[in-house]
């Protein structure tokens, strides 16, 4: 072969290498495009090196990072962890180095550039081995969860807190009800507010809602914190108290109740004045949630029938003002 052959051999892989390295650029370039449309990133890690190669750019962007500030290494992804579910992931992720787990597998948090949290579904597996066995290169991905996480808190919270006050609704109160009853005395107040139907007639439905807002802010005020405060509709409130209803607290409490009540509400087209019936009676053993309600409700009544705006304590008026 001549040295003229030669050298045109040697030009023409050369051009061949370069035509395969537009090719793989491009590629990856198409691969990264792609992913980021989806809020998928693509990494690859050397294992012994700890260096990642991240196929796309959306790791660091969905921490907060620019391109290239965050560096691509093993250790800088333990870093931004949360400390909270940092050793549940690791753990996972040795696991399945070490052959326990057929994949490595973790939906958890990771802590971005400013403070905020970033719900992470990641995922890999082990994708090149050495000829004695021990893993080389891990290939995964990380899927941003942050909004599907921010929906699930919200149904979650729709599913258990009044829509208008974020108090706690019909079927929260239930749980706790259960709950408390187990843990010893436990008594249920029962708040209908007198003259309500009043405001929304002569300043408007959102009058209304805004007068039901303050009350609650009131109430949440008055009561400590081991005392469940919860709407059940229109204009009646539930309190789970857990003491006896001799105990002398349960006096005190439903008065201030009765003054956040009764205390006129500055609105923003005018002000406002309700009263209120409260009703309390102690649960027994054999009581259900609706049962303990009812009779509560029955004692709040001895309240309506004798002129309202007072504090009924089992068969009892305790005042009316």
């Amino acid at each position: 072969m001549s040295e003229e052959i030669l050298r045109q051999q040697i030009q023409n892989l050369k051009k061949h290498n370069a035509r395969l390295r537009r090719i793989a650029h491009d590629s990856r370039n198409k691969l990264s495009a792609a992913l980021d449309g989806t809020g998928l990133c693509l990494w690859q890690l050397d294992v012994s090196s700890g260096k990642l190669v991240i196929f796309n750019r959306r790791w660091g962007s969905m921490l907060g990072y620019r391109p290239k500030e965050l560096s691509a290494h093993f250790d800088v992804w333990r870093e931004h962890l949360h400390p909270e579910d940092k050793d549940r992931v690791l753990a996972a992720f040795y696991n399945h180095l070490e052959g326990k787990a057929p994949y490595y597998e973790a939906l958890h948090r990771m802590q971005a550039k400013n403070g905020t949290i970033t719900w992470v579904l990641d995922r890999g597996r082990v994708t090149e081995w050495s000829d004695e066995g021990k893993p080389l290169k891990v290939t995964g991905t990380h899927i941003d969860m942050t909004k599907e996480k921010q929906y699930e808190e919200q149904l979650a919270k729709l599913a258990n807190h009044d829509p208008l006050t974020g108090l706690a609704n019909r079927h929260a109160l239930h749980a706790q009800f259960d709950l408390l009853k187990k843990l010893g005395p436990l008594s249920v107040a029962f708040i209908d507010l007198d003259d309500f139907k009043n405001v929304n007639d002569t300043l408007g439905h959102r009058s209304g809602d805004e007068v039901l807002l303050q009350l609650s802010q009131r109430l949440s005020e008055v009561c400590p914190p081991e005392v469940t405060i919860g709407r059940i509709g229109g204009d009646e409130f539930i309190l789970l108290i857990p003491w006896a209803l001799g105990d002398a607290q349960i006096q005190t409490l439903t008065r201030r109740c009765l003054d956040a009540a009764i205390t006129p509400f500055e609105l923003s087209n005018g002000a406002a004045k309700v009263g209120a019936s409260i009703g309390v009676n102690e649960s027994w053993a054999s009581d259900n949630f609706a049962d303990a309600v009812i009779r509560a409700d029955e004692s709040m009544y001895l309240i309506k029938h004798t002129g309202k705006n007072g504090i009924a304590l089992g068969a009892n008026i305790l005042l009316h003002c």
